[in-house]
């Protein structure tokens, strides 16, 4: 009679096993990590990558030169906002496949200074979002 109560602890010790790993490998990719497993909204898009920005990172600029620069992993060019010095610059999108060129002009009212060109890509999902940006030194002239 032993063996058959044996048996059945057996099975239950067993039984619960094999759902506990099941529940911690379903379980795995929920959190706030972006290591790309599990979490679904991930899965909806890459993140956005911003770059090639011209002119260069502390290069040495006019007041209103133009700016550009390149974003990939965006559905559509509304999704990014520019800022100089916090003050909104309207910027112009080509589609270049796989990516966007963004222009756009720094502000004429900003002489002999330095100014951050601050890009924000916007999205629904903190992982799909991206911000970067680049430091010019405006002359006087």
């Amino acid at each position: 009679m032993k063996k058959p109560r044996l048996f059945i602890i057996f099975f239950i010790i067993s039984f619960l096993n094999i759902s506990a790993a099941n529940a911690t490998e379903h379980h795995s990719g929920h959190g706030g990590g972006s290591g790309g497993g599990g979490g679904g909204s991930t899965g909806t898009c890459g993140k956005p990558n911003l770059g090639k920005f011209l002119p260069p990172h502390l290069a040495t600029v006019t007041p209103g030169a133009e700016f550009s620069f390149l974003v990939f992993n965006i559905d559509k060019p509304e999704q990014v906002s520019v800022t100089v010095k916090n003050i909104p610059v309207e910027v112009t999108a080509e589609f270049k496949d796989p990516y966007y060129l963004f222009k756009g002009k720094l502000p004429a009212s900003l002489v002999s200074t330095a100014a951050r060109i601050n890009i924000k890509v916007n999205a629904k999902s903190p992982h799909c979002e991206a911000e970067n940006g680049w430091l010019l030194k405006i002359s006087d002239k």
